[in-house]
């Protein structure tokens, strides 16, 4: 497989990693859009939310999970923002689910 996440996973691409466990793998963002930017992936390769089924949803369970755990680590204790992008009009640039975790100040209310 030709995935981006799935070689920083299995370490053939280097990564500024925050976090891992048996199904969770997060990292730093590298052009981050906020003091803290990292991406929360599942080990195991899903396309996009859109792929979520019921045989593979407790890997995404497993990602959600880990979230708070992530922002907590990370000193995020005044709020933080988690975005999946969905697609090609979604801005989906990786076609691996991923979940940008944001925050470190005050985000706004809009972003571009």
């Amino acid at each position: 497989m030709d995935c981006l996440f799935c070689k920083i996973i299995a370490g053939k691409i280097p990564s500024a990693k925050v976090y891992e466990n048996d199904y969770v793998y997060a990292f730093r963002d590298i052009q981050p859009q906020a003091p803290v930017h990292v991406l929360i992936v599942p080990k195991e390769h899903i396309s996009s939310i859109d792929e979520v089924t019921p045989a593979n949803s407790d890997i995404v369970r497993h990602v959600a999970e880990a979230i708070p755990e992530v922002a907590k680590a990370l000193g995020l204790e005044n709020g933080y923002r988690v975005i999946t992008n969905v697609g090609e009009d979604g801005c989906q640039s990786v076609r691996h689910l991923h979940f940008h975790l944001l925050g470190g100040a005050k985000l706004p209310e809009r972003m571009a």
